[in-house]
């Protein structure tokens, strides 16, 4: 079968390692780059869409078309779904976004032992002076006022079960957390094999929480998930950790939470990006910040590759 790959230019801003991986996993694939699907061989009957969505127009073009993976993004507009339908062309899918699951549960989990140990603030301080250096107990040096110290025998407790969650979950477990999670969709198996214990009601989770992850895709049924009230039941100095989206949380509350020195933040996603300069967040004793670069590592690039060949049987995956 002819198939022919499509990087635009904006596909490969976003994931520059993508396409070329791909092609090393497709024998016989050819790789265009371009901003659109013009000028590729007519006879090509599977077509990889890297950033270009197919028109009525290009697939009058490619009369054996059989096959087209397409997407601008994350995945197909509906419009795009229905146009391939009723050309008889069989629309390629990735089931899920785990090719960025590792990437972002890694930093979530160095998020969460920065803001334990408060390593970014003693980095800075350092810089600009010698106080740091005096500690106020010879042996201790963290802040009594929020869960800090070791991972090992923290009270984990994670909203989701899967790509990031079971991974982030598994990790914490690892290092001797007691791991439990919340998540109504998830098979028994995604808590079980990470280490989780599983709670069947989201209020259940929140009581004894030391570090509360909430850690599921921004979808329209998860905005808000988190909400005021849950907010608001966690227990004075826990450290919230945010990787995937802020908004599947009550940001004002969790906001005015954290500026009044009862829960701690790591954060690498914001309601507001990229955070304004003069927000009260950044620079906070009990705040650790990154701008929502969890999932951008070549990693990332390199599984998305690998993704989009395991939807073809050449590939041997």
């Amino acid at each position: 079968m002819k198939t022919a790959i499509v990087a635009t230019p904006e596909f490969e801003w976003h994931w520059p390692f993508t396409a070329d991986h791909l092609l090393t996993l497709l024998p016989g694939a050819t790789l265009t780059r371009q901003a659109t699907l013009a000028d590729l061989p007519k006879d090509t009957e599977r077509l990889i869409s890297l950033g270009a969505l197919p028109t009525e127009e290009d697939l009058d073009r490619f009369p054996a078309l059989t096959e087209m993976y397409a997407s601008s993004g994350y995945r197909a507009p509906a419009e795009t779904d229905e146009l391939l339908k009723s050309r008889g062309i069989r629309q390629l899918k990735l089931p899920s976004e785990g090719y960025w699951g590792q990437s972002v549960s890694e930093f979530a989990l160095g998020l969460t032992i920065g803001a334990l140990r408060r390593i970014p603030q003693t980095h800075h301080e350092i810089i600009q002076s010698l106080d740091p250096w005096n500690y106020s107990y010879g042996q201790y040096s963290d802040d009594p006022d929020f869960t800090a110290g070791t991972v090992a025998g923290t009270r984990v407790r994670i909203v989701g079960a899967g790509n990031i969650a079971s991974r982030y979950a598994s990790f914490t477990h690892m290092l001797g957390a007691d791991v439990a999670a919340w998540d109504p969709f998830a098979a028994e198996p995604s808590f079980h094999r990470s280490g989780a214990r599983r709670v069947h009601h989201l209020e259940n989770l929140l009581a004894d929480a030391e570090i509360f992850a909430p850690m599921v895709p921004l979808l329209p049924s998860t905005e808000g998930l988190i909400t005021a009230e849950h907010v608001r039941a966690l227990p004075k100095g826990c450290l919230v950790v945010l990787v995937t989206r802020a908004t599947v949380v009550d940001m004002p509350e969790l906001r005015r939470r954290v500026l009044a020195d009862e829960l701690s933040l790591a954060a690498d996603v914001f309601d507001v990006e990229p955070v304004p300069l003069d927000d009260p967040l950044l620079g906070r004793h009990n705040v650790v910040h990154t701008p929502h670069n969890a999932g951008r590592t070549r990693e990332s690039n390199l599984r998305l590759a690998e993704a989009l060949a395991a939807l073809f049987p050449e590939s041997g995956r």
